[in-house]
């Protein structure tokens, strides 16, 4: 089973690169942020012809975020971070594929620091870390697949001196993601290239593409049940030096339910 996150930076914009990455990889399961499109907009039609079925939480002009089915409508067990219900972004979505429960989420950036937006971020993170117990304690087979906006390591940054006051990178983003770990959830990417310089994101200004000054914000996390039928993790790098492309790439697992020990 392959499960994929790709932060699309405007699904409207970016669909024909969203639909020639699912035609060349077809992924199992899917989740995208930033759909920066309202609930009305997403293009479902497309997505259905590509072979995929969708749930969705969008929002005008900004975040949204949806979870693709590769020939089936993934089940829809909760949309909207639990933990403040007026908070109204459109930044969470969860829903049942083949057993799996999929979490999609869209962290808040948190930029300028300090400051209400980085609150905003402060608590979003600790609502996440309370909803994630939950998970975990459930049993089920989960993962939480998305776009985290953290650093977790200096590993995981491009010159990380220069981003040490970054919402990104501050400490108490990096200490709030390694307390989520720390419940026993499984960082896929960095198990499976532990000591590897590698990159999730790159800035559209200064060629940062081409120079290689990219960011590791784009996480799956597997719970303590799943992590034992995780065989592979990578980045498909070259789909950012496409044309008119994200400035994130697509991140890919593959899962092994059946041979599991």
């Amino acid at each position: 089973m392959r499960i994929a996150t790709f932060n699309v930076n405007g699904i409207t914009s970016r669909l024909p690169a969203l639909l020639r990455w699912l035609d060349e990889t077809r992924p199992d399961v899917v989740c995208l942020q930033e759909l920066k499109a309202p609930q009305e907009k997403f293009p479902e039609p497309a997505i259905n012809a590509a072979g995929y079925q969708a749930i969705w939480h969008g929002q005008k002009s900004w975040n949204g975020v949806a979870i693709l089915a590769r020939g089936q409508l993934p089940i829809e067990t909760g949309r909207g971070l639990p933990g403040d219900p007026e908070d109204e972004q459109s930044r969470y979505i969860e829903a049942i594929v083949d057993g799996v429960l999929v979490a999609g989420l869209y962290l808040p950036n948190g930029n300028p620091a300090p400051g209400p937006k980085f609150d905003y971020k402060l608590k979003w993170f600790e609502r996440l870390i309370a909803h994630a117990a939950e998970l975990i304690d459930s049993g089920a087979d989960t993962v939480l697949a998305g776009d985290f906006n953290v650093m977790p390591t200096e590993l995981d940054v491009y010159k990380p001196e220069r981003w040490v006051d970054d919402a990104l990178f501050r400490p108490e983003v990096r200490a709030a993601f390694h307390r989520l770990l720390a419940q026993g959830w499984c960082d896929a990417l960095r198990t499976m290239h532990p000591d590897e310089t590698i990159y999730t994101f790159w800035d559209y200004f200064r060629n940062a593409y081409g120079r290689n000054a990219g960011l590791r914000i784009d996480h799956l996390l597997l719970s303590p049940g799943l992590a034992p039928a995780l065989k592979a993790a990578e980045v498909d790098r070259d789909v950012r030096g496409r044309e008119k492309p994200s400035d994130h790439a697509p991140v890919w697992i593959e899962l092994d339910l059946e041979g599991r020990p």
